[in-house]
């Protein structure tokens, strides 16, 4: 365990490879990721949080086994103990942390191919563990050698989900669910694990597909962002006429939704219609949404009395703020939202539940409710390959005098009725595109002008 990574396989170039801002994350066909990396950063995870026992599950995927193992060891190894959750959805790891107040780990890759695995943690409390709050921390101390540590720590397999069930069904009112009939896509990712278990305990219709996990993903990717991976499920939908389609991704903690006529739903529709349902409970509440969203968000929200809160993109921002300002909920045009009842950790589970609820309250199609919150139009995110992002981030702001410029995340340009967001990904020679308008032709004629500056720099 003493032993400097960067003498070993992979090395320092690898290790920067697999940290990311908010996971670690890796290929595992090329030794990006391996058992000792996963080893080391388990052993780290004890040195930083000093947690006496660590919950930690697992996903689906053929390495998860090997690399849960060799992370268990790793804990094990610095005389904390183990609570062993078995294959379960990432969110199933933070309802433990929170419940128990443990710290946790979920070995995923959650949307990424087949070959790719990842560890995801969070502090005790489900509080994220990200480059800014832990994450930089752990890869030094594994580039340095992590301290060798008395070992004896102990292994207890639990099942988690009975009391992860209750708990979900303890935020919505189980029984205000009307008897809808739900398309539910797994991807055969963990979402299948807990899926019939809450469909049991609820009056809504489940019909399923892929529910069975296979971490070779043999029916698409486990990756609902994209619009060809939901063509499955817009055919269930209309072929069973379900009042709501869901697809979560492979460790299910983001969840896409479908609507009755078989059309997706923005995050950012998503996360207005949640937001209603909430600040009907909680008048003057706080909503945390972040800077992609529709601007529809936070008029949605102001329209109901409520105090929308602007953060970064990136679940450990949201999660920061969420603890910041007291915020109920919060969501992401990415898919992912966010719970004060559940420890501010995000949830597609939990999203399925309550859209549930909001149409069983509404007493309207999904296809009529939504038109309420989405007044503008969008591109959808655009990625674009430049060798320089800074550089052409800066050419684009220099291009429009005119607007409102805002630097929170990247760079966000504003007018009265269109704005877009222009930010670098963190991990790749691209920018990441945004643009909103009041129609169709306004957007694309705002998304060719960006284009144009982005690839001529």
């Amino acid at each position: 365990m003493g032993a400097n990574r960067a003498g070993s396989i992979g090395g320092v170039a690898d290790i920067d490879l697999v940290f990311k801002a908010y996971d670690i994350r890796g290929r595992t066909d090329n030794g990006e990721l391996d058992a000792a990396l996963a080893e080391q950063v388990g052993a780290a995870f004890v040195q930083l949080t000093g947690g006496e026992q660590v919950a930690v599950g697992w996903d689906c995927r053929l390495s998860s086994p090997e690399l849960s193992r060799a992370f268990i060891a790793g804990v094990t190894s610095q005389g904390a103990d183990v609570l062993a959750l078995g294959e379960v959805p990432t969110d199933v790891v933070y309802y433990v942390s929170g419940s128990r107040s443990v710290p946790g780990a979920a070995i995923t890759a959650s949307h990424n191919p087949p070959e790719y695995n990842g560890i995801k943690l969070c502090r005790a409390g489900a509080a994220p563990v990200g480059a800014d709050t832990g994450l930089a921390e752990i890869k030094r101390m594994v580039i340095e050698g992590v301290a060798r540590g008395p070992g004896g720590g102990r292994v207890e397999r639990i099942d988690p989900i009975p009391g992860y069930v209750d708990h979900l069904l303890s935020v919505v009112d189980p029984e205000a669910i009307e008897p809808l009939l739900v398309a539910v896509d797994g991807g055969n990712g963990m979402a299948g694990v807990v899926v019939p278990t809450v469909f049991e305990r609820i009056p809504a219709r489940l019909a399923g597909l892929y529910l069975e996990p296979d971490g070779t993903f043999p029916n698409h990717p486990a990756d609902p962002l994209q619009p060809e991976n939901l063509t499955d499920l817009v055919r269930l939908v209309r072929a069973r006429s379900a009042d709501l389609g869901v697809a979560f991704d492979g460790d299910a903690d983001r969840a896409f939704f479908i609507d009755d006529q078989g059309e997706p739903l923005s995050g950012s529709t998503t996360t207005a219609l949640i937001a209603r349902w909430f600040l009907a409970r909680n008048p003057g509440a706080k909503i945390v949404h972040n800077l992609i969203t529709s601007r529809a968000v936070p008029e949605t929200i102001r329209a109901h009395g409520g105090v929308p809160v602007r953060t970064r993109v990136g679940h450990s921002f949201i999660k920061q703020v969420m603890a910041e300002t007291g915020a109920v909920f919060g969501g992401e045009h990415s898919g992912h939202y966010y719970f004060a009842a559940n420890y501010r950790a995000d949830s597609g589970m939990l999203a399925m539940l309550v859209l549930l609820q909001v149409l069983s309250e509404a007493g309207r199609p999904l296809s009529e409710l939504r038109k309420e919150v989405e007044p503008y139009v969008a591109s959808g995110e655009i990625n674009l390959r430049v060798a320089d992002r800074e550089a052409a981030i800066e050419k684009v702001a220099a291009a429009f005098p005119d607007a409102e410029i805002d630097r929170l995340d990247g760079l966000t340009v504003s007018w009265e009725d269109r704005w877009f967001n222009l930010r670098p990904s963190n991990t790749e020679p691209l920018v990441r595109l945004n643009v909103e308008g009041p129609t169709r032709e306004a957007v694309d004629e705002l998304v060719e002008k960006v284009k144009t500056l982005v690839e001529g720099s």
